[in-house]
């Protein structure tokens, strides 16, 4: 499906699923490459080496979940903009979802959102929770909001309100 319409299946996401243990253990990065192209800067941005070691430029990268402490070095430094930072024990039935954000203006903490899926479709509002300039070389702007639980692997990205509003 993912030739055809450029969005992954929930099969196809599957294999960067980490386990439900895992996921019940604190922030973890998720890493949506698809494309086979000479890419490693993930690689070079984990200093706990939980994204793999390539032995070809162009393989996908995978993580060893068990080595990845969520610090989200990895997300900023993406320049697919392919990695998220997904912590699931935020509590209260919530979620967040830290995505790098390089357009102009930058949301607000505490701003409310329309979260959207991998295809675009408004799923809800959310709030942001976070805005930080992070990453080693970079310095892409990284953005967390809050999502309801059983939505987390769905949502991908957002709209501001406050643009959307305008048209």
């Amino acid at each position: 499906m993912l030739e055809k319409t450029g969005v992954p299946t929930k099969e196809e996401l599957k294999r960067f699923i980490p386990s439900k243990k895992r996921r019940c253990e604190g922030p973890y990065a998720m890493i949506e490459c698809f494309e086979e192209i000479p890419c490693d800067p993930c690689y070079a941005a984990c200093p706990f080496k939980a994204v793999k070691e390539f032995v070809n430029i162009n393989d996908l990268p995978e993580i060893d979940f068990d080595r990845c402490t969520g610090c989200g070095l990895c997300v900023s430094e993406c320049p697919g903009l392919a990695i998220f930072l997904i912590d699931e024990t935020v509590g209260n039935n919530q979620a967040s979802i830290s995505m790098p954000y390089e357009f102009q203006p930058l949301p607000e903490k505490g701003e409310s959102v329309l979260a959207v899926d991998r295809e675009g479709n408004i799923v809800g509002e959310v709030i942001v929770d976070e805005v930080k300039i992070s990453g080693r070389k970079a310095k892409t702007p990284m953005v967390t909001i809050l999502v309801p639980l059983n939505q987390v692997m769905d949502i991908r990205h957002f709209y501001l309100k406050r643009l959307n509003e305008r048209r």
